[in-house]
């Protein structure tokens, strides 16, 4: 259950292509090797109303989450958010070029209790990868 989500200021529009973002950030979760493919979700969500920092209307904001199921080892949680930080890092240089971006990212582990699911893709990819 491994779902990314970015929400995003909206002032970002034209400045970072969020699909390629989202196949970048595909990538590599799946290079893990922590995670079966069908259960990836990546998405990007803008955000119309928000209010950062001083104000200026320049700042701007990616804020990363990612829920995954438990079971897998602190070491591999961050060194998991260590890949995806740099990726994601790397692949918005410019916007660290000025003084008005902000990233962020979170890695939550779901209670297995508290949480429902249905998925009707894994049975096609597990067909596949056997």
């Amino acid at each position: 259950m491994p779902h990314f989500t970015m929400d995003y200021s909206a002032n970002l529009d034209g400045k970072v292509d969020f699909d390629a973002l989202c196949r970048v950030v595909h990538t590599e979760i799946l290079g893990t090797g922590l995670f079966e493919t069908g259960a990836m979700r990546v998405r990007a969500i803008r955000c119309e109303a928000y209010a950062i920092a001083d104000l200026l209307d320049e700042n701007a904001f990616i804020d990363m989450s990612f829920r995954i199921g438990e079971g897998r080892s602190q070491e591999d949680k961050r060194r998991t958010g260590e890949a995806i930080f740099t990726t994601v890092t790397e692949h918005l240089r410019k916007l660290f070029e000025t003084p008005h971006f902000a990233l962020t990212l979170e890695i939550r582990e779901i209670d297995p209790a508290l949480s429902w699911k249905k998925n009707a893709i894994h049975p096609r990819l597990r067909k596949t990868d056997g």
